[in-house]
């Protein structure tokens, strides 16, 4: 992070001294451990979050600290029911790999539901008695203190607890592209060296393959992780599941709020639906927009889902 005068901590220590109470989260391109720990030192910044990583990451923290009355609507763990082929075909992969005990590899855009399928293998695994640990490959949990006393790695040293934790489970790695050599390297060290027993299930950008084959993730790692796949396809492409989606967040979000169940118009059900939506989770249709001039009063209202023009974020 960089600022004209000044440092982010003594930003930070500014808005201590002037009373400001509200949570801080660091945005950083690169997560440079002696410049974390100085923001993170002494109830700094709530979180540090590596820019490419900030879609998705951004949203979960703000969940954690947004206030009760207008904390923003998660995916859950489990599977949301959708009607496409493509889905059907995934929850078929889902229930093979699950059978077995190797790495998989979840590819698919930014709030395509990656982590859910993955948390699912898991839980149809039998290893779904163990831990299983998340880990995001593109946060602070992997940095800490440099000790130049200390000649092991301070990311070797997390990575190890991490595994030790999970001990019989599974660790799932959100976001792996985002591992940095340093980090690719100690991890292929751990798997080919140490052969912990535990499955990893990473999640990853489509850009993963490119990375391969340009050599900025490792190979040799990266067949290790992905002896088998997923590839999730965006919404754009899976039209079909817009509607089911949207029904089952209005579910949702009636039951959180203690309101009478809405419902999607037919009209809305028949019109064109979004063909440039990314992801899933954070863009709507699962919180839809109602047509203030369409709505009726009581439990029946109508709603309209996203369209080409309407991806405003969550």
């Amino acid at each position: 992070m960089k600022f004209v005068r000044g440092t982010a901590q003594e930003l930070i220590n500014w808005q201590k001294t002037e009373g400001y109470g509200f949570p801080v989260v660091a945005i950083v391109d690169n997560l440079n451990p002696l410049d974390i720990a100085d923001v993170m030192k002494d109830g700094g910044a709530v979180n540090i979050i590596q820019r490419p990583a900030m879609d998705k990451q951004l949203v979960e923290t703000a969940g954690r600290y947004a206030r009760p009355g207008r904390t923003m609507l998660l995916l859950p763990d489990e599977l949301i029911p959708r009607q496409s082929e493509a889905f059907a075909v995934i929850e078929r992969a889902i229930r093979n790999i699950s059978a077995t005990d190797v790495n998989a590899v979840i590819f698919g855009e930014c709030g395509s539901g990656k982590e859910q399928i993955a948390k699912e293998i898991y839980r149809l695994s039998s290893r779904s008695q163990k831990p299983c640990t998340v880990i995001e490959a593109g946060g602070a949990a992997l940095v800490g203190n440099h000790d130049p006393a200390n000649l092991r790695s301070e990311v070797l040293n997390r990575m190890e607890g991490y595994f030790k934790k999970a001990d019989g489970g599974t660790i799932i790695i959100k976001n792996v592209q985002l591992l940095n050599f340093e980090k690719q390297s100690v991890l292929l060290h751990i798997l080919e060296n140490e052969h912990p027993n535990v499955r990893v299930i990473c999640t990853a950008d489509p850009e993963l393959r490119r990375m391969v084959s340009e050599k900025t993730f490792r190979p040799n790692l990266f067949y290790i992780l992905r002896p088998v796949d997923v590839t999730v396809p965006p919404l754009r492409e899976v039209t079909e599941d817009i509607v089911p989606l949207s029904d089952y967040f209005l579910t949702r979000f009636s039951h959180r709020r203690e309101q009478h169940r809405k419902k999607l118009d037919a009209s809305v059900e028949a019109a064109p639906v979004a063909r440039q939506c990314k992801g899933i989770e954070r863009y709507r249709p699962l919180c839809c927009i109602p047509f203030k001039n369409r709505c009726n009063i009581g439990s029946r209202h109508q709603f309209q889902p996203v369209g080409a023009g309407c991806r405003q974020r969550i």
